[in-house]
Order: C-alpha cells, then sequence, then structure tokens
C-alpha cells in the first residue's frame, strides 16, 4: 500500500483511489468517492458499505463489523461507519502524511493516523459487488477479528501512549488494592497472619501497575521524537517529489525542444 501511494505521487497524482484485489467495490462509485476532497470537505474518503442492509454480509459479519467500527471510532476519534472498508479516496498532502507500518491490513492503521493528525475523514456510501471467492488475506473470521484487535491496540499505544499505558496501569492498580485492603481488614481484625498471600498479591499487582505507569511516561517522551521524525520525513518526501516532478517536466522540454528544433529560435 505505502509503495502504490509513493508511485501514485510520483505519477502527479491529486487524489489516489485505493480498492481492493478482490473486486467488491462498485467502480462507478469512484465520482462520488472523490467528490469530498474535490470540494476540499476531506483530506481521506472511506466508502461506506451499509453492512446492515448488504445481503453479502451475514448476521455475524454485520454483528462483527458495527461492534468493529464503534472501537475504532473510539480509538481514533474519527466518526467513520466502515471502518475496515479498503475502498478509499485519499488528497496528495494527506498521502504525504501517512506512515502505514502494519504488514495485515492498512485499513485501521490509516484511521487511527487521520484522527491523530487531524485528518478530515468523511464517509460516503458505495455499491458493493457479489462475492466471487473467499477471502485470501485471513483463514477465517476469528482470526481476522485477533488480528485486527492486535493492530488496533498497537497503533493506539504507538499514538497515545500516555492514555494508553494509564489505562492499563490503572487497571493493574484497583486489581492489587484488592487483596491489600482484603489483608488490611484481616489485620484490624487480629488475623493478619492468615492472609499474607493477599498482602504479597497486592503488593505484585502495584507493583506491575507502578511499572506499567513508568512505561507510559517512557513511552510518551519517545512518541515525540516519533512525531518530529515524522515531521522531518514529510518534509524528505515533499522534496523528493518535487524534484522527481521537476526533473520530469525538464525532461518533457528537453524532449519538446529536440522534437522541433525551431521551437524558441527567433525569426529573421
Amino acid at each position: 500500500f505505502r509503495s502504490g501511494l509513493d508511485r501514485a505521487l510520483k505519477e502527479g497524482a491529486d487524489i489516489i483511489v485505493n480498492t481492493d484485489g478482490d473486486g467488491q467495490y462498485s467502480g462507478a462509485c469512484i465520482a462520488d468517492l472523490v467528490k469530498p476532497v474535490l470540494e476540499g470537505r476531506a483530506d481521506i474518503v472511506i466508502g461506506d458499505r451499509r453492512t446492515a442492509n448488504n445481503p453479502e454480509f451475514g448476521a455475524i459479519k454485520k454483528l462483527l463489523q458495527r461492534l468493529g467500527s464503534y472501537v475504532v471510532r473510539t480509538l481514533s476519534g474519527v466518526a467513520v461507519h466502515d471502518a475496515v472498508s479498503g475502498f478509499r479516496a485519499i488528497s496528495a498532502k494527506a498521502a504525504l502524511r501517512l506512515n502505514v507500518l502494519s504488514t495485515f491490513s492498512y485499513t485501521v492503521e490509516m484511521i487511527i493516523q487521520a484522527g491523530n493528525k487531524q485528518m478530515r475523514v468523511v464517509s460516503v456510501p458505495v455499491d458493493t459487488n457479489p462475492a466471487t471467492r473467499e477471502s485470501r488475506l485471513f483463514r477465517n473470521i476469528p482470526q481476522f477479528v485477533s488480528r485486527q484487535l492486535v493492530g488496533m491496540l498497537r497503533m493506539y499505544a504507538m499514538y497515545r501512549p500516555m492514555r494508553f499505558f494509564f489505562y492499563l496501569g490503572s487497571l493493574l492498580s484497583a486489581i492489587g488494592i484488592i487483596p491489600v485492603v482484603r489483608f488490611l481488614l484481616a489485620y484490624s481484625a487480629g488475623e493478619g497472619d492468615g492472609h499474607i498471600q493477599s498482602l504479597v498479591l497486592g503488593g505484585a499487582f502495584l507493583t506491575m501497575g507502578f511499572m506499567v505507569f513508568v512505561s507510559g511516561l517512557l513511552s510518551d517522551l519517545i512518541s515525540h521524537n516519533r512525531q518530529l521524525a515524522e515531521i522531518t520525513l514529510e518534509k524528505v518526501r515533499a522534496m523528493e517529489l518535487e524534484r522527481i516532478r521537476n526533473t520530469a517536466s525538464l525532461e518533457q522540454a528537453a524532449l519538446a525542444r529536440a522534437s522541433d528544433p525551431g521551437r524558441g529560435t527567433e525569426q529573421p
């Protein structure tokens, strides 16, 4: 996907449209897909398959799609209705800012990045074609769900590490407080000797919670370096793209002069 974006940018694309190789999306909807970008209302447009009323989706897939899209909306802060739809239009400026790292699926990662980078994302309804074969991206639905969930958590931890580790550390600390309180109640009743294991268990969870909090702080500091690196990478890409386009323009001008030797010369 990243290679495709780079190639499209080098070819001078202003808007890049991506679709899946299984042909499930109707090409007739491309005009609707790029319209919000052309009107300046969006940086990324996602095709909404309207899975709730789509006969190609079974009951389980509809439920998982709704649940997955809800989780992505919560994690990214982006109002998207079909989070895993691969039918998308991307402006050239947005393509320069995207850094896809996932080796499984770029769809969710792109949305989380877009939300973190304050890109404008809108959804438009699109039509789909009947399925011709089973997906080759995953063997079954549980595998797809598990891999997408891991990807979501990974991206959320990458772009919002302090919040992610704060939630995780709070959970561990809350679990640790329960056996500690149990020990204190037993100790106040004069039965502390028989509940030492509660103190040990609670102390272990509290220690893990503290370590997770520290990890969140360190990750947050590291994320600032990542943001600076992404800004630098974006500028380098823009400079490289400008150089490629300028070189192409000079080559075209040279070919034009070579094919018309008299062009540009003064007439006596």
